[in-house]
């Protein structure tokens, strides 16, 4: 049995790889990338590689064989026709009969923008016929801790969440949910909505920042078109801008506020807690 990983050198499929590493040789594993140079050290390490580009569905043949484990890992390009290039893959998995196909949706409950492509791919995945398994990854901790520099700069949290909370989990978190399904039996026809133990606000967020900081970072809420406009003054393209600020709507309904536990049942132990990305992350800083 093949376990194939597609956008292995990102930043999620990099974790996932390394995780997989942990329990099955190397020789069993398949990584997807779109630059052969970047991925040498995955080869270097036993891994087979396989150049391909969700976009270009010519490249996906042969990629595939029969009995082979599937980690379809989103596109990022937020715009481009996402659900059309998932659904490409898919149709290869299908046309080679691999025995399982995961794929790294959103969470279910989202109704902004930004969760139309994995609608849209989970609907095909679905109609496909495919044993799947769908991982509904909650946000990542590291979208807030790895853009800490104009929080510290500015001295604040500027969000238009209002008293929204978010279950959020690290990729690290994800990554072994994703690798507990790859390597284990009986999650096909799954729905997983992985998460956080618990969910945090902005306010929570600023607070534990002061605290670690010594420094008073309030949370500043702002309007949804303050949000996009801030967005666009730091350079973003005004049609991401407007799908970014769109899921602090999002936010402040409650719809990333979840906490069921799949994702600390998945992966045996406890979700990552906030405070400690906090922590890692202004180590950095």
């Amino acid at each position: 049995m093949r376990i194939v990983v597609t956008g292995a050198t990102g930043h999620l499929g990099r974790l996932v790889i390394d995780g997989l590493l942990d329990r099955v040789p190397a020789g069993q594993l398949v990584a997807v990338v779109r630059d052969r140079e970047k991925a040498a050290p995955l080869a270097d390490r036993g891994i087979a590689l396989y150049v391909a580009d969700y976009g270009q569905p010519s490249t996906l043949d042969k990629l595939f064989a029969a009995g082979d484990r599937v980690l379809l890992v989103s596109g990022n390009e937020v715009g481009e026709d996402r659900a059309a290039q998932h659904t490409a893959v898919i149709d290869a998995a299908r046309a080679a009969d691999v025995a399982l196909l995961a794929y790294t949706s959103a969470p279910g409950t989202l109704t902004a923008a930004l969760g139309d492509a994995h609608r849209g791919t989970e609907r095909a995945l679905l109609a496909s016929g495919l044993p799947y398994v769908l991982l509904r990854n909650n946000w990542y901790t590291e979208v807030y801790t790895e853009a800490l520099a104009p929080v510290l700069e500015h001295g604040a949290v500027v969000q238009a969440a209002g008293d929204g909370r978010i279950a959020s989990a690290t990729r690290a978190d994800y990554a072994a949910a994703a690798v507990a399904v790859l390597t284990g039996e009986g999650h096909e026809g799954r729905t997983y909505e992985l998460g956080g133990d618990t969910a945090w606000s902005f306010a929570e967020y600023a607070a534990e920042l002061s605290r670690r900081t010594g420094r008073k970072i309030p949370y500043k809420q702002v309007s949804i078109d303050a949000y996009t406009e801030i967005l666009t003054g730091a350079g973003l393209p005004a049609s991401l801008a407007e799908i970014i600020a769109g899921v602090d709507v999002s936010i402040e309904k409650g719809e990333l506020a979840e906490t069921n536990g799949d994702l600390s049942r998945l992966i045996g132990r406890p979700a990552t807690p906030l405070t400690d990305s906090i922590e890692t992350a202004l180590k950095s800083h």
